[in-house]
């Protein structure tokens, strides 16, 4: 088991890791060895996670993740396998992390006198301005 946060925590065994070509420039060896890490871990099948986490996760993941609720996280920085491998995990980590902290409430605030007294004065102007421009009606 690992522990993301105090409360939340997740088997090993969950999170699948497939081994890519990394793209780019590299010479010999990039077109050779597959070191580039594909970190796949299925949220909605995840017995481990709360339901409201799964959710959020899903959220914060963004274009990381799939219709069928899986994220998929690729790491091609480093140069070795194992060190793509702990990137990735850690990317993981830090995304459940992030979902696990509940978004600030907002406080509903009024204006104050001044700014509506200032807003309605602006509206009296540009009214004011406005008016200006018409063709002014001539009686006869």
């Amino acid at each position: 088991m690992i522990e993301s946060t105090k409360s939340i925590s997740f088997n090993e065994k969950e999170v699948k890791y497939d081994a890519i070509r990394a793209s780019g420039p590299g010479g010999q060896h990039v077109n050779k060895t597959s070191t580039a890490i594909q970190l796949r871990f299925d949220v909605v099948g995840s017995p481990s996670l709360p339901e409201w986490l799964k959710h959020r996760v899903i959220k914060i993941a963004g274009s990381l993740s799939t219709k069928s609720g899986s994220i998929i996280i690729k790491s091609k920085i480093h140069r070795s396998q194992n060190q793509n491998k702990k990137e990735a995990f850690k990317r993981l980590i830090h995304l459940i992390d992030e979902a696990a902290k509940k978004p600030k409430q907002r406080k509903k605030t009024t204006p104050t006198k001044s700014s509506i007294e200032s807003r309605i004065h602006s509206k009296r102007k540009r009214s004011e301005k406005k008016k200006l421009r018409k063709i002014p009606i001539i009686d006869d």
